[in-house]
């Protein structure tokens, strides 16, 4: 048996000491560099001037704007997004890597390049535009643009962390409802649902928040009409080039809304009214 010696236990004892300092200095940088911004746009309008801002016809425009816009962008990101990444994260299918690339591709894709996709695609002489046109239906330059733009870009953002959170359920509760003949659905809303909601709700939250932060794709798809397709951050950019107070009153709305967006999704209730405790459960094969 050998003896360990405190001549050998230093330089370890050293080195876990020295890592653990890096690591702080590491996080303490990071979070540095993360919040400098925020602080230097905070410090540069008062309270009195960003109340006074609000009642400015153009911000409250841009501010209702993009409140709606992100607001229908997360429904419609949640209602298309969630099928499908259960059906991504239960199901193996022949292309199912050409699947998840595709629905991955926006968060890579630049901005411009896939507004300028979604013109292609939508637009006027673009592969559906003539027969969206035909029923009435224009994409491009449309606070429905706006929509379209936001849900492209937002949906990997849901797609991607719910997928995980539908593989994470344990194998054996799926197994047990199979056991009891329960229908899919009925396992999926009772059992799924519930225990995956909670990385439901980050993503939905961080759809909502790259929603409400949508440039590129909305100012080459939709365009720039106040009112109609100029959200906050195509606001800031115009305000950027002519009235930098403007510009920062608009930044601080937008940070504040983010963070509220962020605060109310994560903390939302997403399962259905029967997944609650005490809810009546419908009945089913299970149940009878």
């Amino acid at each position: 048996m050998t003896r360990s010696t405190p001549g050998a236990a230093a330089p370890g004892k050293a080195f876990e000491l020295g890592a653990q300092a890096l690591a702080l200095l590491a996080i303490f940088a990071l979070l540095l560099f993360l919040a400098l911004p925020f602080l230097g746009v905070l410090s540069r309008v008062s309270p009195g001037e960003l109340l006074g801002r609000l009642r400015e016809p153009s911000v409250l425009a841009a501010l209702r704007l993009s409140f709606v816009t992100s607001l229908a962008t997360t429904l419609v990101v949640v209602v298309l997004g969630t099928p499908t990444a259960y059906w991504l994260a239960t199901r193996e299918f022949p292309g199912k890597r050409f699947v998840e690339v595709l629905v991955d591709l926006p968060m890579v894709l630049p901005p411009t390049v896939a507004g300028f996709a979604l013109l292609m695609a939508f637009g006027r002489m673009g592969l559906l535009g003539g027969a969206l046109s035909v029923l009435g239906i224009h994409l491009p330059f449309t606070t429905l643009g706006v929509i379209a733009a936001q849900v492209f870009m937002s949906a990997p953002f849901y797609v991607s962390p719910a997928r995980a959170g539908f593989a994470g359920v344990d194998r054996r509760l799926l197994d047990a409802a199979a056991t009891l003949r329960a229908s899919e659905a009925f396992t999926f809303f009772r059992v799924v649902l519930p225990l995956a909601r909670p990385t439901l709700v980050a993503g939905a939250a961080m759809a909502g928040a790259r929603a409400l932060g949508e440039f590129g794709a909305t100012i080459t798809f939709a365009g720039n009409f106040p009112g109609t397709t100029q959200t906050m951050p195509l606001a800031v950019y115009i305000a950027l080039q002519s009235d930098l107070d403007t510009a920062i009153v608009l930044s601080v709305l937008l940070l504040f809304l983010s963070i509220a967006l962020l605060l109310a999704l994560r903390s939302a209730p997403l399962a259905l009214p029967w997944s609650r405790p005490g809810a009546v459960v419908p009945r089913t094969q299970a149940t009878r």
